[in-house]
C-alpha cells in the first residue's frame, strides 16, 4: 500500500476532532456559514428544479434534504443538489489553488448526518479534514501541472477526493477502505473549464459531492480500488502533474493547515474578477463619474484568467460572472457586485453594454499577483486610478466575522423567515456544540416545506 495513501488515510480516520486547533475550527464554521447562505440563495433559481424533476422521476428514497427546497431524496441525490446550489451563484469560498472547497465537500457528510447519529463536532471535523486532503492534493498538482491539466476544473477533480474522505470518516471505515475511497473517488474526477458560464460549472461541484459520497458508500459495501491512486505513475497525481515531490502532500500533516488559505467572496462572480471589482467600486464613487461621462476604462492584471476574457459582452446571467468587462461595468455603475448584478437583464442592459464597450483589460507583469490597477478616463479629461494589492475576501484581506454573518443573513432572508435565520445563525456559530447534526438540515428549509 502506498505510503502517501496510508498517511492520508490515517489522518482522515484517526486525527482527533478535539485536536483540530480552535482557530481552524472557527475558519471551518465560517466556510459552512458562507456555504449555507449561498446554497439557500441558489435554491431560488429555476435551474435546481431541473435536477429535482429528474429525482422525482427516479422515485428515490426520501432520506436526505435539498436545502432551501424541503425536497427529500436519496443521500447521493441530495449531495448533488446541495453541491450544485452551493456553487450556482459563484459566491462560495475559494482556496489559493482556486478550488472552491465547501460546495463539493460539505454536502457529502451533511447528507450522511441525516442517516446516522452525528454530532456537529464530528460533522465539522470530517469536513475540515476533507478540505485539508483535497486542498493539499490541489496544491501539489496546480504547482506542477502537466500541459493541459489546467483545463480540468480543479473544484471537481480535487473536491471529489475531499468529499469521499469526509464521508468515509463519518462511516468509520478502516484504513484500507479509506485508501480505496481515494481511488474510487479519484477515478471519478471530471469537469472541463470550457463549460464555465453555464449550468455545467455548478454541476461540477454537485457531482464531486455526489461521487465522493458514492465512493464511500460503495467501499463500505465491499467495493475496492487501487492502493496507489497518488503514488502510481498513471494515478491521479501522475496524470495531472510532472516533476513533483509527492512528500509535499503529507509534509507537516496535522500541523500546517490549508483552511487559512481559503477566502470568502464578497462578490458573486469568478474570484479572479474581485481585485478589479474593488477598484471599480471605489472609482464609481469619484466626482463626476456617471455612465455618460465615462470615456475609457483600462484594467491591468499580472496575467489573465482565460475564462474571464472570453466574452466582452456576455449574454446570460451565468456568463456575466465570467467577464472582466461586465464586472468592471457593474462595479462602476451599481457600486456592488451581488447576485442582482449578474442577471439576464444586466447582461443585455444597454447602459452596461456601453461601458463594457469602453473597457479594455491588459496584462502587466508589474502588477502584483492577485492585484489589479484600474484607470478611468472621463470625457472632460479627468483621470482616476485605483490600485488594489489584495482583493477583499482573500486570505490576505479577509472578510470579518461580522461581514460573513451579514452575508449569510442577507442571502438566507431571501428564503427563510427572520426568526429562523436568527436560530440558524446561532447554530452555525456553535456547530461544534450541536448534539444532533440533523438539526442543521432541518433549519435550512422554509417552514411548511
Amino acid at each position: 500500500m502506498g505510503a502517501t495513501e496510508t498517511k492520508l488515510a490515517q489522518f482522515m480516520r484517526e486525527y482527533p476532532a478535539a485536536d483540530i486547533p480552535p482557530e481552524i475550527t472557527h475558519l471551518a464554521k465560517r466556510c459552512v456559514m458562507n456555504y449555507c447562505g449561498v446554497a439557500l440563495y441558489g435554491s431560488i433559481d429555476p435551474a435546481i428544479d431541473v435536477l429535482l424533476d429528474l429525482f422525482r422521476s427516479d422515485g428515490a428514497t426520501e432520506a436526505a434534504t435539498v436545502l432551501g427546497k424541503g425536497f427529500r431524496t436519496s443521500p447521493q441525490n441530495a449531495a448533488l443538489a446541495n453541491g450544485f446550489i452551493g456553487h450556482f451563484e459563484d459566491f462560495d469560498d475559494t482556496h489559493s489553488t482556486v478550488i472552491h472547497p465547501t460546495s463539493p465537500i460539505f454536502p457529502a457528510p451533511l447528507a450522511l448526518s441525516e442517516l446516522r447519529p452525528t454530532t456537529g463536532r464530528d460533522l465539522l471535523a470530517a469536513f475540515t479534514l476533507g478540505v485539508e486532503v483535497a486542498c493539499r492534493v490541489g496544491l501539489l498538482i496546480s504547482q506542477h501541472f502537466r500541459d493541459g491539466a489546467g483545463g480540468w476544473h480543479i473544484t471537481n477533480t480535487c473536491g471529489v477526493i475531499g468529499a469521499g474522505a469526509a464521508a468515509g470518516r463519518l462511516l468509520e471505515l478502516t484504513q484500507e477502505q479509506m485508501v480505496w475511497i481515494f481511488a474510487v473517488a479519484g477515478t471519478q474526477a471530471c469537469g472541463f473549464r470550457e463549460v464555465f458560464g453555464s449550468m455545467c460549472k455548478p454541476f461540477h461541484a454537485g457531482r464531486a459531492a455526489q461521487n465522493g459520497l458514492v465512493a464511500a458508500s460503495l467501499v463500505k459495501r465491499g467495493f475496492t480500488g487501487t492502493d496507489g491512486i497518488f503514488t502510481g505513475d498513471r494515478g491521479f497525481v501522475g496524470v495531472m502533474a510532472k516533476d513533483y515531490d509527492l512528500s509535499e502532500l503529507t509534509d507537516s500533516l496535522g500541523e500546517r493547515w490549508e483552511l487559512p488559505n481559503v477566502g470568502l467572496k464578497p462578490y458573486s462572480c469568478g474570484q479572479a474578477n474581485h481585485a478589479l471589482l474593488d477598484a471599480a467600486i471605489a472609482l464609481g464613487k469619484k466626482d463626476g463619474v456617471r455612465p455618460e461621462t465615462i470615456q475609457h476604462v483600462e484594467g491591468r492584471l499580472r496575467s489573465f484568467a482565460p475564462n474571464l476574457v472570453r466574452h466582452h459582452h456576455p449574454v446570460s446571467a451565468l456568463d456575466t460572472k465570467f467577464s472582466y468587462y461586465h464586472g468592471i461595468a457593474v462595479g462602476l455603475l451599481d457600486g456592488q457586485a451581488l447576485p442582482a448584478q449578474f442577471t439576464d437583464e444586466k447582461a443585455i442592459d444597454p447602459v452596461i453594454h456601453a461601458v463594457r464597450a469602453k473597457t479594455e483589460v491588459v496584462e502587466d507583469p508589474s502588477v502584483g499577483r492577485g492585484g489589479a490597477v484600474l484607470t478611468l478616463t472621463l470625457a472632460d479629461g479627468r483621470t482616476y486610478t485605483e490600485r488594489v494589492e489584495h482583493a477583499t475576501g482573500t486570505p490576505e484581506n479577509p472578510m470579518s466575522d461580522r461581514q460573513v454573518e451579514e452575508k449569510f443573513r442577507g442571502l438566507a432572508l431571501a428564503v427563510l423567515p427572520r426568526d429562523q435565520v436568527d436560530r440558524t445563525t446561532e447554530m452555525l456559530w456553535n456547530l461544534e456544540k450541536v448534539s444532533d447534526a440533523r438539526e442543521l438540515a432541518q433549519l435550512l428549509v422554509p417552514p411548511g416545506k
